[in-house]
């Protein structure tokens, strides 16, 4: 599944420069991450990286996003390689 990032958020920037798929912003109030760019680090690091360095936790999972590890690998592969050969 997607994550997502809760009202906790402190806006630390400690995670948009550590998402290698450009996945998370500034919203109108705190980072929020794009669910269709989110891999869950899946395809780069062995557990997501904003999860890694948030200092008050909270980044979790979006129930509204729920997504195997071989969707979201799906996904992390049709974003970085050319699958239309």
């Amino acid at each position: 599944m997607a994550l997502l990032i809760n009202n906790r958020c402190i806006n630390c920037d400690m995670c948009e420069p550590e998402c290698p798929n450009d996945a998370i912003s500034m919203g109108p109030k705190i980072y929020v991450i794009n669910p269709d760019k989110c891999t869950e680090c899946v395809g780069h690091y062995d557990q997501p990286t904003c999860v890694a360095v948030c200092p008050i936790d909270c980044v979790k999972p979006d129930p509204d996003r729920r997504e195997t590890e071989e969707a979201l690998y799906e996904k992390f592969v049709e974003m970085y390689f050319d699958t239309s050969i």
